[in-house]
C-alpha cells in the first residue's frame, strides 16, 4: 500500500504532465521541470513499483472506427453475493469497456461501446441479460461526452507557471 510520503512534488508534476500527454518524452518532461531525463525515468519506475502508475493507454476516437454508440447500463443483481460471478462473465464481453461495483440502485454500473443501436440491443439481450444472476438492466445512451480529463493532482503551490501549458 502506497503511503502519501512516498510521492513528492516532483512525482506529482511528472504525473501531471504525462496524464495530459502520455506520449511526452521523458527528456521533454525533464527540460520543463529542470531535472535530468534519468531522474524522470527513475521516478516513473518508482511510481510503477508503488502501483501509482498501472499502465499507459491509447485514447481512440471509436466513432472514426465505426463505433458510434456509447451507453451506460445499470445492472440489478438477484443477490449481491452474485457480484463476483456476474463480473467475471461481464469481463468476457468485449463491448464492455468499464464496470464499477456501486452503491445506490445498481450493483454494477458499466460502460459499453457499440457500432450502432442494433449492436447495442444485441449485446444487451444476447450477452448481458442472459447472464445468470442479472435480474434486469437499465440503459442510458450517451449523446455526447462533454468532459474527459485527468484529475489535477498538483497542489496550488506546486503548480509551476508555464510547466503545464504548451
Amino acid at each position: 500500500m502506497r503511503k502519501q510520503g512516498d510521492i513528492d512534488k516532483l512525482d506529482r508534476q511528472i504525473l501531471s504532465l504525462l496524464m495530459r500527454d502520455a506520449k511526452m518524452p521523458y527528456t521533454d518532461i525533464a527540460k520543463r521541470l529542470f531535472v535530468s531525463g534519468g531522474t524522470v525515468h527513475v521516478r516513473m519506475r518508482k511510481l510503477e513499483q508503488l502501483g501509482v502508475v498501472k499502465n499507459a493507454n491509447l485514447m481512440v476516437d471509436y466513432s472514426k472506427l465505426g463505433y458510434d454508440v456509447t451507453a451506460f447500463i445499470g445492472v440489478f443483481l438477484d443477490k449481491s453475493s452474485m457480484y463476483h460471478d456476474v463480473i467475471e462473465k461481464l469481463k468476457n464481453i468485449p463491448e464492455i469497456v468499464g464496470a464499477h461495483y456501486t452503491t445506490g440502485n445498481y450493483a454494477i454500473f458499466a460502460r459499453l461501446i457499440c457500432k450502432d443501436t442494433n449492436h447495442l440491443r444485441y449485446v444487451l439481450s444476447e450477452k448481458i441479460q442472459s447472464i445468470q444472476g442479472i435480474q434486469r438492466t437499465e440503459t442510458f445512451i450517451s449523446l455526447e461526452e462533454s468532459i474527459d480529463r485527468p484529475i489535477n493532482i498538483l497542489e496550488e503551490e506546486e503548480e509551476l507557471e508555464g510547466v503545464l501549458e504548451e
